[in-house]
């Protein structure tokens, strides 16, 4: 690997349990929702995420790993002193002043240009300990070329399983389809039982009162606003607020977007 720039910390300090994750441009709200229950579990198990600081999945995935309280590396496809995506300007600053790294290869004056961009993703793919996740991924993406430079680099590649009739999931069940990807629903797909934070395996021990199992049960479904809840459990929004507050405190929920998600 040639000689990286980087703004923040050293991102070799940081990658020593770390994730490469990447996707389509144009993610849905399926994608938005997958990296979100990814990620906030990876962030409880220390992992540091690692993508290339584009539209889409890559921007979803550093602001997620933020919002977490993680640390996140972005590998620009240009130099340090051009920010590409511009209006990634504000995350830009996030990822320096929250412990984390952006990363390139190139002069700090370097423009974007298209071939850099499958470079860049040889950095994405190589920083990573533990592999390359692929969530949502159109057939002959740059997310599936980042995924065949890892298995070239002898790293593990993992992908999310997607609907049949979206075009931004053939690739990654393609992937699936033909062996050239562990099939991933969970971060104990990626993770070993060692690896695994103890909060994440002790969640179905945890004893529900009936509120919190009712809420508990709805949101395995999907994730949902405080106002939808009550109205489903027919519970007043105040006693919904508080129960969901118990079962933050116990690790099972988390709230992103004004909508609450099971961290398993």
């Amino acid at each position: 690997m040639k000689t990286l720039h980087f703004r923040g910390v050293d991102p070799q300090t940081i990658n020593k349990k770390s994730i490469a994750i990447v996707g389509s441009r144009s993610m849905s709200r399926y994608g938005r929702e997958v990296v979100d229950k990814f990620v906030s579990d990876f962030v409880v198990n220390g992992i540091t995420t690692i993508s290339g600081f584009m539209y889409g999945v890559d921007t979803e995935v550093h602001q997620k790993t933020i919002d977490y309280g993680g640390k996140t590396i972005a590998v620009f496809g240009c130099g340090l002193d051009v920010i590409y995506p511009p209006e990634n300007a504000k995350l830009y600053e996030q990822i320096i002043k929250t412990g984390g790294s952006v990363v390139s290869e190139y002069e700090d004056s370097a423009k974007p240009h298209l071939w850099k961009f499958p470079q860049r993703n040889k950095i994405v793919a190589g920083l990573s300990s533990l592999g390359v996740l692929v969530i949502e991924a159109g057939e002959g993406s740059g997310s599936l070329v980042t995924a065949n430079l890892a298995k070239k680099m002898g790293k593990k590649v993992y992908a999310v399983p997607g609907p049949i009739n979206s075009k931004v999931s053939l690739g990654c069940n393609q992937l699936i389809k033909s062996g050239d990807a562990v099939m991933a629903t969970s971060v104990s797909d990626i993770l070993s039982l060692k690896t695994l934070n103890p909060k994440l395996e002790i969640l179905n021990n945890i004893q529900l009162s009936k509120q919190e199992e009712k809420i508990y049960k709805l949101l395995q479904l999907e994730p949902i606003e405080i106002d939808e809840i009550a109205v489903k459990i027919g519970e007043s929004v105040v006693e919904v607020g508080s129960t969901l507050s118990i079962m933050g405190i116990k690790g099972l929920i988390t709230e992103s977007g004004g909508k609450y998600y099971l961290n398993k």
